[in-house]
């Protein structure tokens, strides 16, 4: 860990926003708070008694199918990244989220509103520094089921790249990049979540995505669309005609980027590895990135700086100490 001449961040005011949580379809307000000092993110349940709190910690997930997800004394927070990554992105160290719900308003899928009600709470220097992760060597973590990698390695500052391959002639090969985390706000935040027919169709038969709409994911056509489908999918959406587009998506939702896709992705793996609770100087590369492996990775990271924490030496400079007994010998002639 370093220092850094930077001091801590947190916003100036709270702020909040509502909307529904895209698996459980429940109303939520979110509101972001200041956190002291040293805080890290952590969410607050205020619709639960106590209002327990859980911080945003890679050794607190549980399940990450359809988003990663936090238990503490069983007490759950879902979807958590969109958000984490927002806060990241912004160079915020110190925030609370409170919910009165399990899971975080979708949106539109993105990072995007969270980050403009971030930046109109304004932003409040704090007086203590920075402290920076400054990695050494390269740290890898795979997942030998699925062939998804995620390897960081020695770099100036934080930077990332995603590749994805669904092997799917809809979607196929996309890669995404930012060489810094300052450009989050601009090359990433806007990327929506997405999935395929096939997904939607899973997850509708099994009660879940009840939030969903077409305002709020990306659709990929990977099957032909039956009837029964498209009544599934009208009365999931609650839309009178749906059709496909010519690039293969469901309509009445433009692409903001033709790898949007990969840079959605890309929002996934810095939201997984705030989890981390440092940040992070260093290069990140992604293959086929995914929570389970972004989380795992994570929580490896995450055990590799407490023990370095916890085996760290103090650094001595030798010569300096010579040097002042040296003047100190000699001083005691002059007098």
């Amino acid at each position: 860990m370093t220092s850094l001449d930077i001091k801590q961040k947190t916003i100036a005011k709270e702020v909040s926003l509502s909307g529904v949580g895209l698996h459980t379809g429940k109303s939520v307000t979110m509101t972001f708070k200041p956190a002291p000092e040293n805080n890290g993110y952590s969410f607050i349940r205020v619709d639960l008694e106590g209002k327990p709190l859980i911080e945003a910690d890679a050794n607190y997930v549980v399940t990450t199918q359809r988003g990663t997800n936090l238990e503490k004394h069983g007490v759950t927070i879902n979807t958590s990244e969109h958000v984490l990554a927002a806060l990241v992105g912004l160079g915020i160290d110190n925030c609370i989220i409170e919910l009165d719900a399990s899971e975080p308003p979708i949106m539109d899928g993105s990072s995007k509103f969270f980050i403009e009600k971030l930046e109109l709470a304004g932003f409040r220097e704090q007086e203590a520094f920075v402290e920076e992760y400054v990695v050494k060597d390269i740290i890898t973590y795979k997942d030998e089921k699925t062939g998804s990698e995620i390897i960081v390695m020695p770099s100036d500052n934080y930077q990332l790249t995603t590749m994805v391959d669904f092997g799917t002639n809809i979607l196929g090969t996309q890669n995404a990049s930012i060489d810094d985390i300052s450009e989050f706000k601009s090359e990433i935040s806007d990327s929506r979540t997405f999935s395929f027919l096939h997904e939607i169709e899973m997850l509708l038969d099994n009660g879940l995505i009840k939030g969903g709409d077409l305002n709020n994911a990306i659709v990929y056509v990977d099957k032909e669309l039956s009837p029964e489908t498209m009544d599934k999918l009208r009365v999931a959406f609650g839309k009178d005609n749906i059709s496909v587009k010519p690039n293969g998506i469901l309509d009445n939702l433009n692409l903001h980027h033709p790898n949007e896709a990969a840079r959605h992705k890309l929002l996934d793996v810095i939201g997984d590895l705030a989890l981390v609770g440092t940040r992070i100087r260093g290069k990140v590369i992604a293959n086929k990135p995914g929570h389970f492996v972004n989380t795992q990775f994570a929580k490896k990271l995450s055990k590799i700086i407490k023990l370095e924490k916890r085996n760290k030496v103090p650094v001595f400079d030798l010569l300096k100490g010579a040097s002042q007994r040296y003047q100190c010998y000699y001083g005691s002639f002059a007098s």
